[in-house]
């Protein structure tokens, strides 16, 4: 079990203690003076000692035996100290009006910290923000090195960074990025570790009625369904051509079981995770072709022949091996495009309004709670009309 050490003559003293779960709690102890009197009727001299208590919301984990949990409650323990040594600077400042020099903390200590602590799905999106930022430190400021203390966390530094990501990420990216990035900054200011808010009103704007990645082509589509190569994936290549034909999200396509199908109506209905339980529209029902169900198939039965509607429809590895084996298979159909997984849901949405769809029903079909996020294609179908003309011979009059 991991103790907390600390001196004797500390003000505050850093403690824990353990919770129910097993989670061991870290907080700190001000003593604050003591108060003693007499008793009028006994005589006897009584004190009374004034303790307050502040907690930290950081936690260790009990019992650590994993290098990687101990790691975590080494860093943890790290920053609980440094905020323990920063509110003791300033109790005396407002007690004896003097405080010691300021002790340094590294911001990057506390968001590797964060990232240790956090439970949620983007936790990979919070880890390639921090690393945007460090590539980021070291093109505009290597100065700072590995250490960035509170004083260098301002507005002009987190203005900088989101022009950085403009320039490196596409669409949508930059601004996910930027507010991950800007949720731990949040969180280093709640607990203490930077005076104030910086990035608070610093945005990153993008406009959300540009397409920017690239789409597929229904040549390009075609192509790419009818190559086969030795070594390929047959769950990858099912899965990708879905989501060409249906616009699903992969983290959907991943949860998606049989009992999202109803095989008598020929349709498919499920909640998108992204937008489950914060929006009314969450919900999705795409029709099915005949085809589509032969790619989708019957669930598995047990061996007496009852079926698993449970079990889910794909069985997909993770994300390296998706992005590996999909550049592999558009390389291999000759196609040159940036091709992401993402790209399937852009190319299905492009293909069926350059069929006639109207914009009201492929929002629909996307899953959209509005027409904003769908405009973008229609303006995407729009330049490819006008450089399906423009590829015409010159017309010399």
């Amino acid at each position: 079990m991991t103790k907390v050490k600390h001196k004797t003559k500390e003000n505050p003293k850093l403690m824990q203690r353990t919770l129910s779960d097993g989670r061991i709690s870290l907080y700190l102890e001000y003593y604050l003076g003591r108060i003693q009197w007499t008793d009028e009727e006994t005589g006897e001299i009584k004190i009374k000692h004034n303790r307050k208590k502040e907690v930290l919301n950081l936690y260790l984990l009990n019992n650590a035996r994993k290098e990687v949990d101990k790691r975590i409650n080494r860093e943890t323990l790290q920053l609980a100290q440094e905020i323990r040594f920063e509110r003791e600077q300033e109790l005396k400042n407002r007690t004896l009006g003097y405080r010691l020099e300021k002790r340094k903390m590294n911001f990057l200590d506390f968001y590797q910290n964060y990232v240790g602590r956090y439970t949620k799905k983007d936790i990979k999106t919070l880890k390639a923000a921090l690393n945007d930022f460090i590539r980021f430190l070291s093109a505009e400021h290597p100065e700072y090195g590995a250490f960035v203390t509170p004083a260098m966390m301002t507005d002009d530094l987190m203005a900088e960074f989101v022009e950085f990501l403009q320039e490196k990420h596409q669409g949508e990216g930059a601004r996910t990025y930027y507010m991950r990035f800007k949720k731990v900054v949040k969180a280093a200011y709640k607990d203490g570790v930077l005076k104030s808010f910086p990035g608070e009103h610093v945005v990153c704007r993008i406009d959300n009625k540009v397409l920017r990645k690239d789409v597929l082509s229904a040549d390009e589509v075609t192509k790419l369904i009818s190559t086969h190569y030795r070594g390929e994936n047959p769950e990858i290549r099912r899965a990708f051509i879905f989501t060409l034909y249906t616009g699903v999200r992969l983290v959907d396509t991943r949860e998606l079981t049989y009992r999202n199908i109803d095989y008598s109506n020929k349709r498919l209905a499920f909640e998108q995770s992204k937008t489950a339980g914060r929006s009314s529209g969450s919900g999705v029902v795409i029709p099915l072709s005949d085809q589509l169900l032969k790619l989708i198939g019957n669930p598995p039965t047990e061996e007496d022949g009852t079926p698993l509607p449970d079990a889910k429809i794909f069985s997909l590895p993770s994300h390296v091996m998706l992005h590996k084996a999909l550049k592999n298979w558009t390389a291999r159909a000759g196609i040159t495009k940036h091709v992401t997984w993402h790209c399937g849901r852009h190319t299905f949405a492009t293909l069926i309004l350059s069929g006639g769809s109207n914009i009201k029903t492929v929002a629909s079909l996307l899953g959209h709670s509005g027409l904003e996020h769908t405009q973008k294609y229609v303006r995407a179908v729009d330049s490819l009309k006008e450089a399906a003309i423009n590829s015409l011979p010159q017309l010399e009059i």
